[in-house]
């Protein structure tokens, strides 16, 4: 008995670096965000006073707080129905068997591989009207063309959107491929003596085998989407105005630009809140998934 706690004894001590590493590199931060959150801090001008839910009460006040959540919004149910449709349907097409096809997918998944920064810098200006790639491309069939995608908000919002599917949907297609690969090929070929077609037996044999899949890939893909950062921070910068500021972005300028971190703690807690309920309930709509 003597000799089993000593033992329990020495694991926890084995185990306690760790643990305070996690406790101050996660837990402590996760408390002093929220307990900041309650007072008005502002560093520019030496502000410390505790105003208890008012920095809460100003983000649904904040004209530029608002704007930055009806984007947020539609960046990400935008990109999600488009990581979903494009994903499972490039993870159908690398699934057929051809030649090269450990070579596509390699390919396929370079645009994964290269940092969020690089691309949206470049593709500051691909979108660019005068020398951008993009235009350039439309001009071919369209002479007269001419748009400056980043300047008008709708456009900007495509952009940015564009840009961040064309880099994570074939991660995305990748990790649905991998779900893809545990469908047994005998459920086709009876499918096929049936005289079920290519679409009856991806509505009814394919998507059904892989929708807990597509599900729990989308609860991660809508977290990461909500606390995206850097792909507004390299590309637009926030703008036009403050049309493509996303809610992390906002954090991110009030924290460190306006260095009112009181109001930044704020912004920070109800977006860890809204994540929290939001993976809660994907997580239980993923167990009510029978496949």
């Amino acid at each position: 008995m003597y000799a089993s706690k000593r033992y329990l004894i020495i694991a926890w001590l084995f185990v306690l670096p760790a643990l305070l590493i996690r406790f101050f590199t996660t837990v402590y931060p996760i408390f002093e965000t929220f307990r900041v959150s309650f007072f008005n801090v502002n560093l520019l001008r030496g502000i410390n006073e505790f105003v208890g839910f008012q920095n809460y009460i100003n983000i649904f006040q904040d004209p530029k707080m608002i704007t930055s959540i009806k984007f947020t919004v539609i960046f990400v149910v935008g990109s999600m129905i488009g990581h979903i449709v494009l994903g499972v349907g490039l993870a159908v097409i690398l699934n057929v068997k051809m030649a090269g096809q450990k070579v596509l997918r390699t390919i396929v998944l370079l645009p994964w591989a290269m940092p969020m920064v690089v691309i949206a810098i470049a593709s500051k200006w691909a979108f660019n009207n005068d020398y951008g790639i993009v235009n350039d491309f439309i001009r071919w069939f369209n002479p007269g063309f001419n748009l400056d995608w980043l300047v008008h908000t709708e456009t900007a919002w495509l952009a940015v959107i564009a840009v961040d599917l064309w880099k994570d949907v074939p991660f995305f297609a990748i990790l649905v491929l991998a779900g893809l690969q545990f469908i047994s090929t005998d459920m086709y070929e009876a499918a096929k003596i049936d005289g079920a077609g290519p679409i009856q037996t991806f509505f009814k044999i394919t998507l059904p085998l892989i929708s807990k899949n597509i599900l729990i890939l989308s609860i991660f893909f809508t977290m990461w989407r909500l606390t995206s950062f850097d792909i507004v921070y390299a590309m637009t910068s926030g703008g036009p105005g403050e049309d493509t500021a996303l809610i992390a972005y906002r954090i991110t300028t009030e924290a460190f630009t306006n260095l009112n971190t009181g109001y930044a703690a704020s912004i920070a807690i109800v977006l860890f809140i809204v994540m929290a309920i939001l993976s809660g309930l994907s997580m239980y709509g993923a167990k009510k998934v029978n496949y």
